[in-house]
């Protein structure tokens, strides 16, 4: 038809409204702005890396197992455990740490607040249970250099 009306029009009727004129009724944007605010943060949650937080040896797999009992993963890439800090990164289904100036490689599998670790240097998978968020990296340990493209 010719010379009809949109069927969707946007009338800027304030400086933060915009409203969204559709044919038989009103729709202010200000409430799709309000409810895409509301459901940006749920959406930053689920992209962050699912091995963030701090990591505790699951015991059930015995008490005498080598290796680190706490494990605290930040989003600066950096991992702690004992007086160790550690870079990381994924690698498809793996975690790469730097470990003695060389990328090492371990298979992750990550199921609600399990994680475990096999490969690399183990000789058995490692598990662990996430116990909460990660605490920050002091200031005073720096994150280690990658590997792939700084020298040590």
């Amino acid at each position: 038809m010719v010379g009809a009306e949109p069927a969707i029009r946007l009338v800027r009727s304030s400086l933060f409204t915009t409203r969204c004129v559709i044919r038989g009724g009103l729709v202010k944007s200000s409430w799709i702005l309000a409810a895409t605010l509301l459901v940006a943060p749920t959406v930053a949650v689920a992209q962050q890396a699912p091995i963030l937080g701090t990591w505790k040896f699951d015991l059930r797999q015995g008490d005498k197992k080598p290796g680190p009992r706490t494990v605290i993963v930040r989003a600066d890439s950096s991992a702690s455990y004992g007086t160790e800090t550690v870079r990381w990164r994924i690698v498809g289904d793996s975690l790469a740490l730097a470990l003695g100036g060389e990328w090492v490689n371990y298979r992750l599998k990550v199921k609600g607040k399990r994680l475990t670790l096999s490969g690399g240097d183990l000789t058995e998978p490692v598990t662990f249970e996430l116990v909460g968020p990660p605490t920050p990296r002091p200031d005073t340990v720096a994150v280690p250099p990658d590997p792939s493209t700084e020298p040590i």
